[in-house]
């Protein structure tokens, strides 16, 4: 009979250690759960963040194309006019995909 009440007493134990050992994997797995939406989150600003870095550049290096200066007028017309030409490719081709 002892031997019984012992092994139920260890049975006992180990339901407890094993209560103990689920509670403490719920709560690690709660918190890594909120640490991944954060640097999801994280990730997500990043990524605005660059794609505005690139609008800028992409900005700055249009404003570099199109500044005019006394000596490079002609070469700024010439820059110009590629310009147009490329934006007027771009509406066609957005013409062509809508029809």
């Amino acid at each position: 009979m002892e031997a019984e009440s012992k092994t139920i007493n260890q049975f006992a134990t180990r339901v407890r250690q094993m209560i103990l050992q689920y509670q403490s994997v719920t709560k690690q797995n709660e918190d890594l759960c909120r640490q991944v939406a954060e640097q999801q989150e994280r990730i997500a600003k990043l990524e605005a963040q660059l794609q505005q870095q690139r609008n800028d550049y992409e900005s700055l290096k249009l404003a570099r194309m199109v500044e005019i200066t006394d000596g490079d007028m002609q070469s700024a017309q010439k820059r110009l006019a590629k310009l147009i030409r490329d934006v007027d490719k771009c509406i066609t081709l957005v013409n062509e995909k809508q029809e």
